[in-house]
């Protein structure tokens, strides 16, 4: 067969060798892409190389993640929902009425939030306003100290 090929014995066993690992690794690949998208990237490169393993493929954890990295299959972790304001004091707790509302329109409901931002030398706060219905900003003070009397509607713009 080599003779009607016109290539060396040698030759033939090398090409044999250069395309077998191309193919396993794209098996591999396929494998690693299908279970993480099976599992909503939940599962990381341990996981992903104890189910190939079950599968039946011999696969290093090193070359997994590997693989993993090159193809952004990284495992996506939920984060866990930390309950913040349950302090215990003796203040009255309000409820949130916002929460029952059904929005149909603009300008029914705005909803704010207070940050600091953190500069070289100092910081400074920031107050965003938002229409919850849009999503559009309506306002965002900020002040080097924030005020016990803000003033929101000097902040915001009419459309």
């Amino acid at each position: 067969m080599c003779q009607l090929a016109q290539v060396s014995r040698a030759g033939f066993y090398r090409s044999l060798q250069e395309h077998q690992p191309l193919d396993e690794e794209m098996a591999v690949r396929s494998a690693i892409q299908h279970l993480t998208l099976a599992h909503r990237r939940r599962y990381g490169y341990r996981r992903i190389t104890a189910e190939l393993r079950r599968r039946g493929l011999l696969v290093n954890h090193k070359r997994v993640a590997r693989l993993m990295r090159e193809d952004n299959l990284l495992a996506v972790q939920p984060r866990a929902f930390v309950v913040t304001t349950d302090t215990p004091h003796d203040l009255e707790v309000y409820l949130n009425p916002a929460s029952w509302l059904t929005l149909t329109g603009i300008n029914q409901l705005w909803v704010a939030d207070i940050t600091y931002i953190r500069l070289r030398t100092e910081f400074v706060y920031l107050a965003v306003i938002l229409d919850r219905f849009s999503r559009k900003v309506m306002g965002w003070p900020w002040r080097r100290r924030w005020p016990a009397d803000c003033h929101w509607r000097r902040y915001t713009t009419q459309s």
